[in-house]
């Protein structure tokens, strides 16, 4: 079959932008809902209930707290309030010729919860969205070509942009080091090469990077963040709930090449219990502190910050060290020359965040803040003997507005700039091409060149000629005209779950 026919096919029966609906059609059903269930409660300094009596001043405020229940979010359809307080639907081109911003309302269950229990559910708006054209929450989604005309659409716009303030803006795909995967590489310390295993944890919105080295003199250790310098990586696994010797050895590595290497830890590693080992990582994490605050705060950073995609509970700790057993094996078997550095190159290392993806990072910001601002209200309120009252302390221009900022201007959290950009409208071909545009976040100050070259995985993937020339040259490319971009979980695994299987162990 021809080649022009086999493109020409493929295109008919799939949507160039198709990824791009789809992610942000997902962050609407799924992840928004995420969101606001990793919250579950507004709390509030708030105490209720009768004032303890004078004579009782010394003991403890038996008064409840006063909290807000988060429920059900949903997303209404696009709509425009006029002066007059009516509202009427809102259709794409009546937003670029107003300079309106296309966006729909966002509704959240919420109940105030007292000393008497749960007060009324109650539905309150709190913010606006700004919506993807062609999406399922767009008023143009299920249109016929003739109704697109009647709605001043061209039937052959691909959709997959946002329309802010009356502009076209459109969230370029961003490509990432892939989250949650240990990646080894070679790295220098002193003039001495030292063996390094890395992962990106990434949990709600969160990312810790974690590593575990065998330094110069052969002993291995660990580094996350909110703790200073590197700890021994035994004592840190013995402090997780692996103290013998025993069972370090066999969650380490089972390979007898590589026990060798492990013994060299134990001889140096002090034999601990578990509670002296986290009493040591304790003294790490919060030197110069008292022994009390020390245990409380070791327990908060190790349950918070060390691999929190495995867990923020005591419960996942020995998984945690198991983990970083897997670690520790992987830096091991690069010392002994059975495991070669990992490429970070490779489009299996690497992930690309779609415009979905990006407006969850976006909106869990957006969203803390209002929760923030509700909290603020409300002690305001009662500050002043007023009614406590959910609906009147949501303001939905917080939530709106930062949306509305990061979409016009393009930063984004996390420092990053250039996001959200003015979609090309040179011709049909350049709209199809910015669509489809995958942007690296290295500096484009720094030579680069190994990120830069085209790469074997490419192919297939991403498009070998299409990027500019000058510092952006091989930090911008474009998808390849037939690549397609699976959402979460590879498609083989997809299958295999739907059949009751639990492919490489990992959770639904």
């Amino acid at each position: 079959m021809d080649r022009e026919l086999i493109s020409e096919a493929f295109l008919e029966s799939n949507d160039p932008v198709r990824h791009h609906i789809d992610s942000y059609d997902d962050f609407l059903e799924n992840k928004l809902q995420a969101i606001v269930d990793s919250q579950e409660v507004v709390e509030t300094d708030i105490r209720v209930g009768e004032e303890p009596e004078e004579e009782e001043e010394e003991e403890e405020d038996e008064r409840e707290e006063f909290y807000v229940r988060l429920g059900r979010i949903r997303v209404g359809d696009p709509v425009v309030k006029e002066a007059d307080g009516s509202t009427s639907p809102l259709f794409p081109m009546e937003a670029r010729i107003r300079g309106l911003t296309y966006a729909a309302p966002i509704y959240l269950e919420m109940a105030e919860v007292d000393a008497d229990g749960e007060r009324e559910i109650r539905e309150v708006e709190v913010g606006q969205v700004p919506v993807m054209l062609k999406s399922r929450a767009c008023n143009l989604y299920g249109l016929s070509d003739d109704e697109l005309r009647e709605a001043g659409e061209d039937p052959m716009d691909p959709g997959g942009y946002f329309i802010v303030n009356g502009s076209e803006r459109i969230l370029v795909t961003v490509e990432d080091l892939a989250p949650n995967q240990i990646m080894t590489e070679r790295g220098d310390r002193y003039g001495t090469p030292i063996e390094v295993a890395k992962v990106f944890s990434q949990r709600q919105g969160y990312r810790a990077l974690v590593v575990v080295e065998r330094n110069r003199k052969g002993i291995l250790e660990v580094s996350f963040p909110s703790i200073s310098g590197r700890i021994n990586l035994l004592d840190m696994m013995r402090a997780l709930g692996i103290p013998s010797d025993e069972e370090l050895m066999q969650a380490i590595t089972d390979d007898s090449d590589l026990r060798s290497y492990v013994l060299e830890n134990l001889e140096v590693a002090e034999s601990l219990t578990e509670g002296e080992a986290f009493g040591k990582v304790g003294k790490k994490i919060a030197a110069g502190q008292a022994a009390e605050f020390q245990s409380k705060r070791a327990q908060y950073v190790i349950d918070r910050h060390l691999l929190p995609h495995l867990g923020n509970d005591e419960e996942d700790r020995v998984q945690k060290a198991r983990y970083l057993g897997r670690m520790a094996e992987a830096c091991l078997a690069m010392a002994a020359g059975k495991r070669q550095e990992d490429d970070k190159d490779h489009y299996a290392n690497k992930r690309v965040n779609l415009s979905g993806d990006l407006m969850e990072q976006l909106f869990r910001v957006a969203f803390f803040r209002i929760c923030r601002d509700v909290k603020y209200q409300l002690e305001r309120a009662n500050t002043r003997n007023r009614d406590l009252n959910v609906k009147t302390a949501v303001r939905p221009d917080v939530l709106s507005q930062r949306l509305r900022s990061a979409m016009a201007t393009g930063n984004w959290p996390g420092g990053r700039s250039g996001v959200a950009q003015l979609l090309d409208r040179t011709d049909h071909m350049a709209t199809l091409t910015h669509t489809r545009r995958v942007v690296s976040p290295l500096s484009r100050s720094q030579p680069h060149f190994e990120a830069r070259d085209l790469h074997a995985t490419h192919w297939g993937r991403i498009c070998p000629s299409e990027t500019p020339e000058g510092p952006n040259c091989g930090l911008v490319k474009n998808f390849a005209m037939m690549a397609d971009v699976t959402r979460g979980r590879d498609p083989v695994d997809m299958d295999l779950f739907e059949l009751g299987v639990n492919p490489k162990g990992r959770g639904a």
